[in-house]
Order: C-alpha cells, then sequence, then structure tokens
C-alpha cells in the first residue's frame, strides 16, 4: 500500500455502447445495446439508457429484448473500438511507462512511474487532464480512481461511473470497503461469494472478521490466504507493464443445439486449427490442451490433457482435441464448442510422430523428383480453376457502415425482405434523414468506420465575423472617422 493514491484505474463508460452513441448522431441519448443478434446472441455492453430496463452486459439478447424493445441492436464493430482504445492507451502512455491494460477500455497506471508528485493534489490534477484529454480525442466519457493500491484503484472508479473522479485517500480504505459486498474483493465469483454467504458471510468487514483460518477453511489456502489480505486492505500488486498470456482459445456458439456426432467432431477439428493459427500469429506453443463442452442445459464441461512438450503442431491439437471429445457425452444437444491451448511457451518440442511424417513426405517428393529427372511416367497435373467468392449481395447488419453513392455514408438501420434501411450521418452532423433501399442497390456499397471525432483537415469555414466584431473591424490605411469600417 502506498502513502499516496497514485495508482490509477481508468474505466471507459458502457465503451462499446458510448462509441456507437458518439458515431451516430441520432442514437445519443437513446437506449442502445451492442452484441450478438442472432437467437442466441449475448449482450456485450449496454448504454445507461438501456440499463435503466435492467440490460446488463452478458445477458441473453433475446432477453433483452423483452426488457427494452425499443433499444437500437447494433452489431459490434471491433475494428472501430480498438482504433479508439489504442487512442486512449496512447494517452495513458504519456503519463507513464506503466500502464497496464486490463482490456480495450480499462487500465492500470502508475502515475509515480511517470514523475508525478507522491500527492494527491498532483494525482487528481493529472485525473482531471486525462479525462479531458480523452473526451477531446474521442468524443467519449471515462471514469477514473484514484488510490494507493490497485484493489481500491478499481473500487474508486466504479465508485465515480459514470463520467466521474473518485479519489481513496490512503488510510481511509477499510473505512470505504467494509460495508461493500464480498463481490467488490477482485477474484470473488458467484460460487465463491455463495460458498461465503453460506457461511454467514456477506460484507467485506465480516469477511475481514472471519479471520484467514476460517476463510483458508472455507476455500483453500491459496484463495483463502489472498481474500483475507484483500479484505483486510492489503494489496501490494504492482502495476506491470506487460502482461504475458497464459492461454489461447477459441469458441464458438451454435445457432441451433448440434446433435450430430459426426457434426460435432467437425467443430472441433476447425476451432483446433483456429486455435493454433492464433497461437502461431503470438509466436507461442503450448503444452496442454483443453475443450470446452456447454450442453443443451448450459451446463458446462472442461477436459484437458497435456502434451510431453510444447506443440503449435495442428495436427497434434487436433487428436488430442478429438481425444478430449471422446469422453464427453454431445447425444442431448451442444450449444458451444471451445478449444484452447494453455502452458504457453517460446519454443515447441516437435511431436516424433508428426516428424516421422514430415521425413517420410520429404522421402517421397524426393523419389517423385528423381522419377521425374530419369523420365518416369506420372500423371500430368489439372489446372485448378480458382474458386470465386460466392456472388450476392452483402449482409446488411444493424448498426454497420456503409456509403451511398448519392447520399454519402450511412450506418445499417435494419434489413429484410429484400430492402435494406440506411440513416445518413456521421458523427460531427446532425441526425441524417432515412432511406431505403433494395439489398442489391448498386450504388449502396459496405464502408469503412469514419473516426468520432471529425479530422483537423476537414473542418468547415469558419463563418465570418458579424460586423462590428473586433475580427470585423478594419484597422488599416483607408482613413475613416476613427469607428472603422467592416469588411466586406
Amino acid at each position: 500500500m502506498r502513502g499516496a493514491p497514485t495508482i490509477l484505474h481508468l474505466d471507459m463508460d458502457a465503451f462499446y455502447a458510448s462509441v456507437e452513441q458518439a458515431s451516430k448522431p441520432s442514437l445519443r441519448g437513446k437506449p442502445v445495446v451492442v452484441g450478438g443478434l442472432g437467437p442466441r446472441g449475448v449482450v456485450a455492453t449496454a448504454s445507461y439508457e438501456a440499463r435503466v430496463f435492467g440490460v446488463h452486459s452478458a445477458m441473453a439478447t433475446a432477453q433483452a429484448r423483452r426488457l427494452c424493445p425499443n433499444a437500437a441492436y447494433l452489431t459490434p464493430r471491433f475494428a472501430l473500438y480498438q482504433r479508439v482504445s489504442h487512442v486512449v492507451m496512447g494517452l495513458l502512455g504519456e503519463l507513464s511507462p506503466l500502464v497496464e491494460p486490463l482490456s480495450l477500455d480499462e487500465a492500470f497506471v502508475d502515475l509515480e512511474a511517470g514523475g508525478v508528485p507522491p500527492t494527491g493534489a498532483a494525482a487528481r490534477a493529472v485525473a482531471e487532464r486525462l479525462r479531458r484529454d480523452i473526451e477531446v480525442a474521442t468524443g467519449l466519457t471515462a471514469s477514473v480512481g484514484l488510490a494507493g493500491s490497485k484493489m481500491f484503484a478499481k473500487i474508486a472508479s466504479e465508485e465515480a461511473k459514470p463520467d466521474g473522479l473518485k479519489i481513496i485517500e490512503p488510510g481511509t480504505e477499510l473505512e470505504v470497503l467494509g460495508p461493500m459486498s464480498v463481490r467488490t474483493i477482485p477474484g470473488v465469483g458467484p460460487a465463491t461469494a455463495e460458498t461465503l454467504r453460506r457461511a454467514g458471510i456477506t460484507t467485506v468487514a465480516e469477511t475481514a472478521e472471519a479471520g484467514e483460518d476460517e476463510l483458508v477453511r472455507l476455500l483453500g489456502k491459496a484463495h483463502g490466504a489472498g481474500l483475507h489480505a484483500l479484505a483486510t486492505g492489503h494489496d501490494d500488486r504492482p502495476v506491470v507493464a506487460e502482461r504475458d498470456a497464459k492461454s489461447v482459445s477459441v469458441e464458438d456458439t451454435f445457432a441451433e443445439d448440434l446433435t450430430d456426432r459426426t457434426r460435432v467432431q467437425m467443430e472441433i477439428a476447425r476451432l483446433a486449427d483456429r486455435c493454433v493459427t492464433r497461437l502461431r500469429g503470438a509466436g507461442r506453443s503450448g503444452r496442454t490442451v483443453v475443450i470446452k463442452v456447454r450442453r443443451y442445459d448450459f451446463s458446462t464441461l472442461t477436459r484437458s490433457e497435456t502434451l510431453r512438450g510444447p506443440t503449435d503442431d495442428p495436427a497434434v491439437v487436433r487428436e488430442a482435441a478429438a481425444r478430449l471429445l471422446e469422453g464427453v457425452d454431445t447425444t442431448a444437444g451442444v450449444r458451444l464448442l471451445g478449444v484452447g491451448v494453455s502452458g504457453l511457451a517460446d519454443y515447441t518440442q516437435e511431436d516424433l510422430f508428426a516428424q516421422a511424417a514430415a521425413g517420410a513426405a520429404e522421402a517421397a517428393a524426393a523419389a517423385r523428383a528423381a522419377g521425374d529427372a530419369e523420365g518416369a511416367p506420372h500423371e500430368p497435373e489439372t489446372p485448378q480453376e480458382p474458386q470465386k467468392a460466392p456472388e450476392g449481395p452483402p449482409q446488411w447488419l444493424p448498426g454497420l457502415d456503409v456509403r451511398h453513392d448519392e447520399h454519402g455514408p450511412g450506418w445499417v438501420q435494419g434489413s429484410g425482405v429484400g430492402r435494406v434501411t440506411v440513416r445518413f450521418e456521421e458523427p460531427w452532423s446532425a441526425p441524417g434523414r432515412v432511406r431505403t433501399f433494395r439489398v442489391d442497390d448498386p450504388a449502396l456499397h459496405p464502408a469503412e468506420p469514419l473516426p468520432l471525432v471529425r479530422p483537423a483537415d476537414d473542418q468547415p469555414p469558419a463563418p465570418p465575423a458579424p460586423s462590428g466584431s473586433p475580427e470585423a473591424v478594419s484597422s488599416g490605411a483607408g482613413g475613416g472617422s476613427g469607428e472603422g469600417s467592416s469588411s466586406p
């Protein structure tokens, strides 16, 4: 714990939904829900206007529609969110070399490492300037917490929401923390909270009073001891600039339950290949293969297998995933499948069977080359026709960007029955007009998102100064009565 509130936690307010509202003038001040729009879609973020109706992240979109049927339901635009996040993280990087991103819209910053004096006044001044800079650069609001530790800085930013700044002064932590729910403590999820509730522990103060021995008895040594330390205000975790990934995984939720075993096996193989692609893209390998199966009743199973050494071979990961799937009953239906690799390393220990297969392939290729050189007969290769992308109109999903040859930039409000409805507006314009087109209208095209803040080289010309203003008064030669003459 520090003696000054120089650890900053930044959390952008309803980030995805706020980006959409900043991008779409007609949605400002109205409920907006961003997430999957299919029958099994899940809410990623809801604007504060939608939260009034009980909509929140991780809720099924179908339930959100029942609670707030008049909200705008939009497809996520992750490329734009990442672009805005890059701007925000750049501003944080100007404050300190120690910035620990937690997600696209959330990060810790060690202000002392950036040379900020260890006083509450200095930290507050930096935080207020940061919030102003973020709004100027992105048009968005952020909530900031300042404290002497990471846990209390995060609690402070939650208390500050939305669009606020809160400081928890060192020495007042337990007074602030005591009455709060035990779920406030990092690492306490629903299962841990339920275990503590059954023992009569519901607040942070009660957790601290229970004592370390009781928490270890209830939760185990590592979790119990760590929880007691946080509940009594002891948090010495440093801000870490580089957060090393512990695993790489991919998963898919299906529109309809999968009951065909062959289809399930094919999906697992496909996910294994996608996982390895991400693994190789990160320049890593992994030792443990994990599969995740969520069944029709939402019960979730995970199975894992540890290999002899780290690998990034897709065949090895596919085979391990297939073996793990053999022990899982999927006959009643599967709604989600996932494949992951953990135990990451920066090197691979090649599988012996894969090496043998590669060696055999090389030998076969060498034999074919030798046969060709000797004039051995072989089947001529048949030129393959390049595969053409399927033709047809684009898929016009709500919220995505478009451009019309005549009407300019806009976004999709909805589509169906061969028609697509578009609202034509820009982030810096007034709410725009709505027009409807055929889905195959040749003048309508998918487009890249516009920036949230109008580029400096695209600013409209300044209006002429009103007559009689200082800017309009002539100071030049040509005489006059001393009252000046207005510009033409």
